[in-house]
This record gives structure tokens, C-alpha cells and sequence, in this order.
């Protein structure tokens, strides 16, 4: 029988000389891409946060790019991260042999919390500097993400204003039963008003005063009396610790109507993902977006569980990344309200911006009702409109009204001046009198802009494209990147820890549209430039004419 040769095999064996940690990665793995990306990054600020004394730390380079590679590769958790830079060959790659633990990883997230979001900027610029972005459009978006709370740590702020309400009349009818002149004052001049824990402590301390001051019981009714005080203060000091546990509810929610115990930050909302369906609320965060070539280019969380109320701020947090406006703004009905349009039109944006019932007027059988007050004839000239039976409703008067979020609205009230005997009155309106009608001319006005926008062929062009951007960006997140929960408790970390995601998510998807070596060829001609470049932005300079000229030549 021939003899079967194999190849050697000591797996103990000791190389004098180690090979490089790359042989065994292809050219244009995703790794060196990011590789390539992190270490013409600025990090000037990150190397800030680093004190000159102690231990030397690990490098925030090398940290930077073993977390994003994680982030883009499904892994979130610090020790996974540790196990992986023993074993696998990417991250011991990117970390050169170093292995830093789970403690020291998730103490680096922490540390770069405030300077992540500058990093996410620096990467979109990356991403239009290269061409594959403008920033002149943004399609928005918002999706409800849950908290890492438990969904039983809620805290209505009905209810706790209903029992705080119980509570100061309970307070108030023992203050009446105290026998004593300090209380049934206070009791008296407080009819009507609220008590406060400051005045519930006055008064118990004036209380303790009165009966050390008093003599020494003698007699038994005069020991249960002095008991019955005793008990009746103690009663009183346990409302006053429960009033201070009520105010500090309310100081927390503020204007929201809700908020869990372990994670303040998060509101109680209704989540698309209920797997009960019973409606169940649960504590999370309103997800904003906003995405071009299905590139996440901005992002904000917001404790506001309606879309319509989160815009303005939005726009102004692009802004504030890229020190300009953006051109064209693209989103569904949920923001379409006078506060959103008129904050575009004053910022000179196109407003490709869905109101309510804009899908059903385009529907091929739609016909508008003819006694709704857009259907009916108005005469700008003499401000008047004319009923269905040619009746001229004229003006009465302005009606006044405050939006949750502070916008004032106004609206003209129109009255017809003879309804009584109409045949079409049962079809008009079903109220006694005349009827009246109340127009929002300027959200009127808004609306008719925003229709001609999104029918003409620009319009039909966003609206087929709205569908494929931020929605594709958050199927990727939830199913394809298992993103579905937040794993941090505060605002502050959540938004740190989106931030990362946003990076690797953003970076995964530029070594999908690009190789390696055309990326190479571009770092290096926009190594200079592009330095200078986020400075500008970031504001570490001022702008410079020159600098502008040489850039365009």
C-alpha cells in the first residue's frame, strides 16, 4: 500500500520572524476601506479628551475602528468586541495585536459620546466630497424605537396629577384636624390654594416646636392627646415626602405626558412592532432621519411621539452639522402643518411636503365634497365666499389658536345670512342658525403650493423616490442590522450609540458603491483639502476667500 504524505503539521511551531497581520485579507475588504477612511479623519478634539498624566491609553484610532467595524458587522455588545479582537483575523487587523477589554470599550463610547456626532459630520462630508451625496435634498423620515426600560417603569402625568390633586385636600383635612393654632391657620388662609412641601415643612417644624415647648403630660387623656399629635404629624411629614415625590414626577416629564422610571429621557409610545396587539405602549424614542442615496446624512431623537411637532428642529440640526440649509426637503403627510410650511418658505426650501388628504385628491374617482369650505367659491377682492345655493358668506370675525408646540394659528370666520328654508340644508350643515365656516387662508395658501410641487414632474420624481430612501434605511436598520431596541439608558447615550451605528451603517454602504483602490486614489487627492475642508465646517477656522479660490481652481 502507498504511503500518504501529508503536509506538516505542528500547530505549537514558533515563527521568528511573524508574517503581516493582513496577508490573509483581501484588497478590497470592507476593512481596509475603513481603515483608510478613520486615519484621515480629524480627531483633534478626541485626542482632547485625553489627559497627559496617568497610564497611557490605548490609541482613539485603533478604538475607533474596532467599534465601527463591529457596528458594521451586526455587533454591538463590548464583550463580544473583546472576544473578537483575540480571534478574529479583521479585528486583530485593525487593533495591531492590541486587546483592550469590554470595560475599556464601552468607557471609549462614553468618553466620545459628545464628539461622536462631529465624526458622523466629518463621514458625510467624506461621502459628498466623493460625490456620492449633495446635501442639497433631504428625505425625512421617523420611526419609534423602544428603550432598553422595562415597559412596567411608566409614570402618567394624568395620573399623578389626579392623585397630587387627592393629596392636597387630604393634607388640607388634616391640618383642619390637628389641634393646634399653627395648623388650623395655615388650613384656613390655604382654602383654595395649593400647599407646597417648603410650606409642609414649616409648618412641621413650628409643630415639633410647639410640643417640646409644651409641659410634660400628667394626666392619660393628656398622654393620648400628645400621642394623637405625635401621629397626626407623622402623617403629616409622610404626605409631604409623597407631594415631593409627585412635583419631581412632573419636573421630569415636563411637557411630556409620560416617562419610565429607569430611563427618564424615554416617553411611552405605540410601537409598530406589538407583538400582543393590544396597543401596549412602551417606553422609546421618536427616531428622526433624514437620508440621499439612502445615505443617513442627519438623525435627532425626540421624547415627541407625533412627526408633525419634530421638523423645524430637525432642519435646524442639519444646519447646525453643515452651517447651511438644506435646498429641498422631502417628507410624507405626517409634517405637513402651517408651523413646517411657513419655517421652509421663510428658509427659501422646496417643500415637497405631503399634507393630509393630498393621496385621496389624487385618486382617479375622487370627487370633493362641494360644501366643504375648499370646495366653495372665495372672492380675494372682497373677502367673501358663496355657498353651494349662491349665498355670499361674509366675514365675523378671527379665531385665535396655540398648536401643542407654541405656533399660533389664525383662522377668518365666514357666515352665511339666510340658511332658514335652504333646500340644501341638510346636505350643508346640520347646526342651528346659519352656518359658519372657519378658513386657515395662509395654511390654504401652503397646501395649494405644496399640490402644484408634488404633481409637477419633480414632484412625481421625490415621491417615488421618498419610498426607497429613509424607508429602505429603516428596514436595513430593524431586520437586515437587527437594530430594533436601544441598549443604553439616557438620551445622551442612546444618541451616541445611534451615532456610531449611523457611521458604520453609512461606511458599509460606501464599500458597497466603491473599491478600495479608486478610494485610495481620492484620499489622496482630497487629503489637504479635505482637512481644510471640515475645519471650515466644524469651525476650527474661519472661512477663507483663498482657500475657496484654490478649492475651485
Amino acid at each position: 500500500m502507498t504511503k500518504v504524505h501529508f503536509r506538516s503539521y505542528i500547530h505549537k511551531k514558533m515563527i521568528l520572524f511573524p508574517q503581516r497581520i493582513d496577508k490573509d485579507i483581501a484588497e478590497d475588504d470592507p476593512v481596509r476601506l475603513l481603515d483608510a477612511l478613520v486615519d484621515n479623519l480629524m480627531l483633534d478634539n478626541v485626542y482632547k479628551l485625553y489627559k497627559p498624566s496617568g497610564r497611557k491609553p490605548y490609541h482613539p484610532q485603533m478604538m475607533l475602528k474596532v467599534i465601527l467595524y463591529a457596528y458594521m458587522n451586526n455587533i454591538y455588545s463590548c464583550r463580544r468586541i473583546e472576544s473578537l479582537l483575540k480571534r478574529d483575523i479583521h479585528f486583530i487587523y485593525l487593533a495591531g495585536y492590541e486587546q483592550p477589554d469590554f470595560i475599556t470599550i464601552n468607557r471609549f463610547r462614553n468618553r466620545v459620546k459628545k464628539e461622536i456626532n462631529n465624526i458622523f459630520t466629518q463621514v458625510v462630508l467624506v461621502l459628498a466630497a466623493k460625490g456620492l451625496i449633495s446635501l442639497d435634498v433631504e428625505y425625512i423620515d421617523g420611526t419609534k424605537i423602544e428603550s432598553k426600560a422595562n415597559k412596567y417603569t411608566f409614570v402618567w402625568k394624568r395620573t399623578v396629577e389626579k392623585n397630587r390633586a387627592k393629596l392636597q385636600e387630604q393634607i388640607r383635612t388634616l391640618l383642619l384636624q390637628v389641634d393646634d393654632v399653627i395648623a388650623q391657620d395655615n388650613a384656613a388662609k390655604r382654602e383654595g390654594v395649593e400647599f407646597t412641601a417648603a410650606l409642609l415643612d414649616e409648618i412641621s417644624e413650628e409643630l415639633n416646636k410647639s410640643l417640646e415647648s409644651a409641659p410634660e403630660p400628667k394626666t392619660k387623656e393628656e398622654k393620648q392627646a400628645v400621642r394623637t399629635k405625635k401621629k397626626q404629624l407623622k402623617e403629616l411629614e409622610k404626605k409631604r415626602n409623597k407631594l415631593q415625590e409627585y412635583d419631581q414626577h412632573l419636573e421630569v416629564m415636563g411637557e411630556r405626558n409620560s416617562y419610565s422610571k429607569t430611563d427618564p429621557d424615554a416617553t411611552f409610545m405605540h410601537m409598530k412592532e406589538d407583538a400582543m396587539r393590544n396597543g401596549q405602549t412602551k417606553p422609546g424614542y421618536n427616531l428622526q432621519i433624514a437620508t440621499e442615496n439612502q445615505f443617513i446624512t442627519d438623525f435627532a431623537l425626540y421624547a415627541n411621539r407625533t412627526d408633525t411637532l419634530t421638523l423645524p428642529s430637525f432642519l435646524e440640526s442639519f444646519k447646525s452639522r453643515y452651517h447651511r440649509y438644506t435646498k429641498t426637503v422631502v417628507a410624507d403627510s405626517g409634517y405637513g402643518s402651517e408651523e413646517n410650511y411657513l419655517f421652509m418658505d421663510v428658509h427659501n426650501m422646496e417643500a415637497y411636503v405631503k399634507y393630509n388628504y393630498f393621496h385621496k385628491e389624487q385618486r382617479p374617482r375622487y370627487t370633493p365634497n362641494p360644501f366643504s369650505p375648499a370646495s366653495l367659491y372665495y372672492n380675494k377682492e372682497q373677502d367673501f365666499y358663496v355657498c353651494p345655493m349662491g349665498q355670499h358668506m361674509k366675514r365675523i370675525g378671527m379665531k385665535r389658536s396655540l398648536t401643542s408646540n407654541g405656533f399660533v394659528t389664525y383662522s377668518v370666520r365666514y357666515q352665511a345670512e339666510r340658511c332658514d328654508g335652504c333646500p340644501l340644508r341638510g346636505s350643508c350643515f346640520k347646526a342651528r342658525g346659519n352656518r359658519i365656516i372657519e378658513v386657515n387662508h395662509q395654511l390654504q395658501h401652503y397646501k395649494q403650493k405644496a399640490r402644484e410641487l408634488l404633481t409637477s414632474k419633480e414632484g412625481i420624481k421625490h415621491r417615488g423616490r421618498r419610498c426607497i430612501e429613509p424607508e429602505a434605511v429603516f428596514g436595513q436598520t430593524k431586520y437586515n442590522k437587527a437594530y430594533k431596541r436601544f441598549r443604553h439608558f439616557g438620551k445622551d447615550k442612546v444618541n451616541m450609540d445611534f451615532a456610531f451605528f449611523a457611521i458604520a451603517f453609512n461606511i458599509g454602504k460606501m464599500c458597497r458603491k466603491t473599491n478600495l483602490k479608486e478610494l485610495k486614489a481620492v484620499m489622496e487627492l482630497l487629503l489637504v483639502t479635505f482637512r481644510c475642508f471640515i475645519q471650515v465646517y466644524i469651525g476650527y477656522l474661519k472661512p477663507n476667500k483663498s482657500f475657496y479660490m484654490k478649492l475651485a481652481a
